[in-house]
């Protein structure tokens, strides 16, 4: 089964509201349930990126100028052209990545539309002028955003930073994974569909190294968004400071999900593997460790296992599929990896295993996978696989649970169940950024953002916009006194 996508056979990058050159080399995206070619994007350069920052900088006082109510409304039409959209998305994303076509119409294509609403929403509740004594606060747009974005939630994770920084009244120059670009040519029209000005929103495809950190180092950018891997985020914050610009990190994350004694196991385990398991186990927030006293581990693993039956492995468009392949064969090989490592440092493994699935070789299929009797210091348990594999770590007490919790070098989300006293005590305990307790849904008008090299700053709701805003105060002289200079 091979995929075109019809806005890209035959387009290159999109700088000032319209497909911009030829491109003297391409990249090759692939359908990781296949490995046939899927489509060709260009491959930029910082000349390219230099043509898309002109336009952003040109486009700015315009767009700065414009009521926050008007830029609210373009979000508005954004969503309606997303929705519009929904099944194009969704099967462009499965194509690409392998997610389930039920995930992806779901999550890939409803969830960016969802974000573009929401942050219309909450306009009129931002204090972009403020008072505050005889001084007046107020909220302007950064400037020049460079937006970057990762290949597990292309469109997701573009939309988080995109819509805030837009309803700030920024211009943007994004550059999306050369793993998953299908969506950047169809979100750019859809800008543009959606009222935004020429030059406010520019896509320059290409390498990371090369086109990430043109855009990171160049000197009429002003903000640096990335979502990532806490490698990289440290690499574009190191170029970032030639000119010290902003730069916020949305980046890796080990949440732990600990189960307290009292909790409602059946629903513990349920919501467990759905995060821990959806998009492949491909999520930055993804419940990776789990930590149950240790009277009640076999109970709990006897569960898991069970449930994990009902997770389905197979091509990415069958409806009733619940886990496709991984993104790529490289990323199939990193998570293969861990798991053997995860046998190799002593871990049980309950369910799943290395090696290729019988009868899906061909693609980047892996067996999703149950380690217990985790040591909570091994790799497993400490580094970030990205892929369907879960941990499962026996505790002693509350102390115990929340120490291992803030072990690692991460902390982005966690999640507790047990009785509601108890588990908001412990969610107040945990180095994270956000806390889900008994199941909680997303909500996006809450912050989602990390602690320690899980990265800095934060997305979705106010405080997401807020991330887009320098703040100014216009001190009002009168009869109150002298200036003094600072």
């Amino acid at each position: 089964m091979t995929y075109t996508h019809p806005q890209l056979s035959a387009s290159t990058h999109w700088i000032n509201g319209r497909f911009d050159g030829t491109a003297s080399s391409h990249t090759d995206v692939t359908n990781p349930a296949t490995g046939a070619l899927v489509a060709s994007v260009p491959s930029g350069t910082a000349e390219d990126v230099d043509r898309a920052v002109s336009a952003a900088r040109a486009a700015l006082p315009g767009w700065a100028n414009t009521s926050t109510a008007d830029r609210a409304a373009v979000l508005t039409r954004l969503a309606a052209e997303i929705t519009e959209h929904n099944e194009e998305i969704a099967q462009a994303i499965t194509v690409e990545i392998g997610a389930p076509i039920m995930f992806s119409r779901m999550a890939q294509a409803g969830l960016p539309a969802a974000v573009a609403a929401a942050v219309a929403s909450i306009e009129p509740n931002i204090d972009w002028v403020e008072e505050i004594g005889t001084s007046l606060i107020v909220r302007e747009p950064v400037g020049v955003v460079g937006a970057i974005t990762p290949w597990n939630f292309p469109l997701q994770q573009t939309m988080t930073k995109i819509a805030p920084a837009l309803l700030a009244g920024n211009t943007i120059v994004y550059k999306p994974s050369e793993v998953a670009p299908l969506t950047a040519a169809l979100l750019a029209r859809a800008v543009t569909r959606a009222g935004a000005p020429d030059g406010v929103f520019n896509v320059v495809y290409g390498a990371g190294k090369v086109v990430g950190e043109a855009i990171a180092a160049h000197p009429d950018v002003d903000m640096i968004s990335f979502t990532g891997s806490t490698a990289v985020g440290k690499r574009l914050s190191v170029v970032a400071a030639s000119n010290v610009k902003r730069v916020g990190l949305e980046l890796g994350g080990k949440s732990a999900n600990i189960v307290l004694e009292g909790a409602d196991i059946d629903l513990a385990v349920r919501e467990t593997l759905v995060n821990s398991w959806s998009n492949g186990g491909q999520a930055c927030g993804a419940w990776t460790r789990l930590l149950v006293p240790a009277a009640r581990k076999d109970e709990i693993v006897t569960k898991l296992v069970a449930a994990a039956a009902g997770y389905s492995v197979g091509n990415p468009l069958d409806e009733t599929v619940r886990l496709g392949p991984l993104a790529s064969e490289s990323q199939w090989e990193r998570v293969n990896g861990y798991i053997e490592k995860g046998i190799e440092e002593g871990a049980t493994l309950a369910y799943g295993g290395p090696g290729r699935i019988p009868g899906l070789e061909d693609g980047a299929y892996i067996r999703p996978t149950i380690f217990s009797d985790v040591d909570p210091n091994s790799t497993i348990a400490q580094e970030e696989i990205f892929g369907p594999v879960l941990s499962v770590i026996s505790y002693e007490d509350e102390e115990d649970a929340v120490a291992i919790a803030n072990s690692t070098i991460y902390g982005l989300t966690a999640a507790v169940f047990g009785e509601a006293e108890d588990a908001l005590r412990v969610a107040n305990r945990l180095e994270v950024g956000q806390v889900y307790l008994n199941g909680a849904g997303l909500n996006m008008l809450a912050p989602f953002g990390g602690y320690k090299q899980s990265g800095n700053g934060r997305e979705f709701g106010r405080h997401g916009v807020e991330e887009f805003t320098e703040v100014k105060a216009i001190l009002i002289g009168g009869s109150t006194g002298a200036s003094v200079a600072l």
